[in-house]
């Protein structure tokens, strides 16, 4: 956001009204003002010199509904705290809330009608105003930033942030939900600095999910960023976040993102199940991110043997594909990266000998010969049995070992 482009926008506005004019976040910090003003109470006077609204006021400007309001609210003058009426316009982008401009009114007009005659000649101008706060405050906002710690907090299980969690308005009475895992599959390990990493994924996710209403809350860590979605059998919004979150997530990372997962939980009706969904969807990105056949739409029943290799916890010995001797013996004899990559893509493709030829661009019977060799050098059929189902296991367990750790 630029600050100058903001106060401009503010100045144009009250030079067209003709009314002095503030603007405030969601957290009731000053933002900008304008210089024109016929009279200034006591209340305004104050918010301009500490840049912040005091908590009074803020309860006496939401009891009269600002907080969910969608257009333009009269704020009646009080007395007690040195305030003239004023006019609040929510502003807000695709249904979303980014900030507050206040107009003040004069004394002798309580009823603000003429200013609300004037509101649809600015429109523009609102419009512009409400874009640059959604550009950068938003993610930035101490509000923001606490419910997101809240709601990774409910993910990890924390009792107290789940107990919270489930009297949201986002959550109250819209489960059941299902939980995404949206992860940059070639950069989750980020930069050197967590904090803006943090700060970039919760930014990218929030724009991302922006008018999409089956998407209720998003959060963003150093490495990958969460939402909490409806559950929902089709996948279009999720398509729809994951094109948005790649574009935003280069926009403001200044990098090239060339593959975004969404890892999608099973659906859950309890608030006390978020930090199973939150397994599961994370364990859905893992597996998507080391074997890319999974696809970038990945649901955490579809991921097979991950599943299996997750539930062994990360333990230096669990599930290592060197406990497979067959596995041991091809490797050491694989010296070219000919023979496991065939042996695997056969077991992906249901035993097809022409589907892996052409993702390999060779001929039928150079796979044939591959897979002779292969047996050869076990001295057992690798397509059979027991020796079939540990080198499938085995070389998935590799990709495992891979995975990105977040």
């Amino acid at each position: 956001m630029q600050q100058q482009d903001v106060e401009q926008l503010v100045e144009q506005v009250a030079q067209r009204l003709g009314r002095g004019l503030s603007l405030e976040d969601l957290d009731g910090l000053l933002l900008a003002y304008s210089s024109n003003q016929s009279q200034a109470d006591r209340v305004r006077v104050n918010f301009l010199l500490s840049k912040r609204v005091p908590v009074d006021v803020i309860a006496w400007q939401l009891s009269h509904g600002i907080a969910t309001a969608v257009r333009p609210v009269v704020v009646p003058a009080n007395a007690d705290l040195g305030m003239l009426g004023r006019i609040c316009v929510p502003l807000l982008v695709r249904g979303f809330r980014v900030g507050y401009l206040w107009v003040q009114l004069d004394a002798e007009e309580p009823s603000g009608a003429s200013v609300l005659a004037q509101l649809p000649d600015v429109a523009r101008e609102l419009e512009e105003l409400s874009s640059l706060l959604l550009d950068s405050n938003t993610a930035e906002s101490e509000f923001r930033r606490r419910r997101e710690q809240e709601f990774l907090a409910a993910c990890a299980g924390e009792a107290n942030a789940v107990a919270a969690l489930a009297g949201w308005k986002e959550v109250q009475g819209k489960g059941p939900w299902q939980l995404v895992t949206i992860l940059d599959a070639d950069g989750w390990a980020g930069g050197s600095d967590p904090i803006a990493d943090t700060l970039i994924h919760r930014s990218a996710a929030l724009q991302a999910t922006i008018g999409v209403d089956a998407a209720l809350f998003s959060a963003g860590t150093e490495s990958h960023a969460v939402v909490l979605f409806k559950e929902s059998t089709g996948r279009a919004d999720h398509a729809q976040v994951l094109v948005h979150y790649q574009l935003e997530l280069a926009k403001r990372s200044g990098r090239t993102v060339r593959r975004i997962i969404l890892g999608t939980s099973e659906g859950f009706a309890k608030p006390r199940e978020l930090a199973e969904a939150y397994r599961q969807a994370r364990q859905a990105a893992q597996a998507a991110a080391v074997d890319p056949q999974l696809g970038e739409l990945v649901d955490c029943r579809a991921t097979g043997v991950y599943q299996l290799l997750a539930s062994a916890g990360g333990g230096a010995g669990a599930w290592a594909d060197a406990g497979s001797v067959y596995f041991r013996i091809l490797e050491d004899h694989d010296r070219n990266h000919e023979l496991l990559p065939v042996l695997e893509l056969f077991y992906d493709n249901d035993g097809s000998v022409q589907e892996v030829a052409t993702k390999l661009h060779l001929h039928r019977s150079s796979i044939y010969n591959r897979l002779g060799r292969i047996r050869q050098v076990l001295g057992v059929d690798p397509l059979k049995g027991m020796a079939r189902l540990e080198l499938h296991a085995a070389l998935k367990a590799r990709r495992w070992a891979a995975r990105p750790r977040i």
